[in-house]
């Protein structure tokens, strides 16, 4: 995607070919700063502190960050010990194990004095493989877009909510929930997105409406609360949201807020999509809600909050009682039941087991 007229993933490996290179998520929308990594550490609190956040995102920087820990420790017991620390950066979104098994499994049987090369390369593969995978999504998601178009008499735009960011910015490039969108926007199809701010960390006021205006995407921002209004207004055509792990049964986890949208939407006859990679399905779970573990991240992410004030000095600002403690669950999970269709790489399927085995028979692979 472009920024100013430049082409930018949001991660990629430095000029020298060793370090590697991404987008301070925390800094946006109101500062534009690329971070270098140069070890596994830096790329384990890059994922922790969500310089970089978005499952295939966090695949992609795990993959690299074992490059990086392999600069200094190519033993078998080093390799084991870093990838088990990236996979407990984030316990929730299933890319990131994906990606770390993944290059374990290349890299152990290797020759040590093999491995470096090696890790480089599948990184750079893993990479390649996600923005080839969410161009894809964006391809069949804009026929459902296109559809509904064509429903509406091919005159008003296509209404779209979204929760959360899942564009450009969660994955290497094009994004799974926005990619849709930017396909049917380059396909001529006039698109509205409704903006879910994504409480508390606003992802959504700060990522996806930075993105959104970066595209030229006509949009609004709304409170989280607003959508179920909006919905039951006719004002909603469609909500297409993204996955950081969807069950074998069809069940999806994402950020927290979007079980209520799937509700509302169920309520209301709005079709509800989940856009994701076949890399994001975990095969070994089946009930999302039983067995998906789900973060708690730090009160702190909801008791402050970060704005710029009108001279645009950048301020982070309490919002409740200094002894008032809160609660933070990252995520929540939306049953199968809700659940319109999935949008992957591979087509459009049913939220199911029959309908992801359907596109992925062989499971896991």
């Amino acid at each position: 995607m472009k920024v100013n007229g430049q082409a930018y993933r949001s991660i990629w490996l430095a000029a020298d070919g060793e370090g590697v290179e991404i987008i301070d998520q925390t800094q946006l929308p109101f500062r534009f700063a690329v971070v270098r990594l140069e070890s596994v550490e830096e790329a384990m609190a890059a994922i922790s502190r969500m310089l970089v956040r978005g499952a295939p995102l966090i695949g992609a920087t795990a993959a690299y960050g074992i490059c990086l820990g392999l600069r200094r420790h190519l033993s078998s017991a080093a390799l084991v010990n870093m990838a088990e620390q990236l996979i407990a950066c984030r316990p929730t979104a299933i890319n990131l194990r994906w990606a770390v098994d993944r290059m374990l499994r290349l890299l152990l049987p290797l020759p040590v004095e093999q491995r470096l090369a090696a890790a480089y390369q599948e990184a750079g593969r893993i990479c390649e493989e996600d923005v080839a995978a969410n161009e894809a999504i964006g391809r069949h998601g804009a026929t459902l877009i296109a559809a509904i178009w064509e429903k509406k008499g091919g005159g008003e735009p296509v209404n779209i909510l979204t929760h959360c960011n899942a564009g450009w910015l969660a994955t290497v490039d094009w994004g799974t929930a926005l990619a849709p969108i930017y396909k049917a926007v380059e396909a001529g199809i006039p698109v509205h997105v409704w903006v879910d701010e994504t409480r508390p960390r606003n992802q959504g006021a700060s990522l996806t409406a930075w993105e959104l205006v970066a595209a030229g995407v006509p949009h609004h921002l709304i409170v989280d609360n607003a959508g179920g209004h909006l919905m039951q207004h006719g004002q909603v055509d469609c909500c297409i949201v993204g996955t950081d792990r969807t069950t074998a049964s069809g069940d999806v986890c994402n950020k927290i807020g979007t079980y209520l949208k799937a509700l509302a939407a169920f309520d209301n006859d709005v079709p509800f999509y989940v856009a994701l990679p076949g890399s994001t399905v975990d095969w070994t779970v089946s009930n999302g809600v039983a067995e998906i573990p789900i973060e708690e991240r730090g009160g702190e992410e909801v008791l402050r909050l970060q704005g710029q004030d009108e001279a645009g000095v950048v301020h982070t600002v309490s919002i409740a009682p200094a002894a008032t403690p809160a609660v933070n669950p990252a995520f929540d999970v939306t049953p199968a039941r809700l659940v319109t269709g999935l949008i992957t790489e591979r087509g459009i399927c049913s939220a199911s087991r029959a309908g992801l085995l359907g596109l992925y028979p062989e499971p896991g692979k």
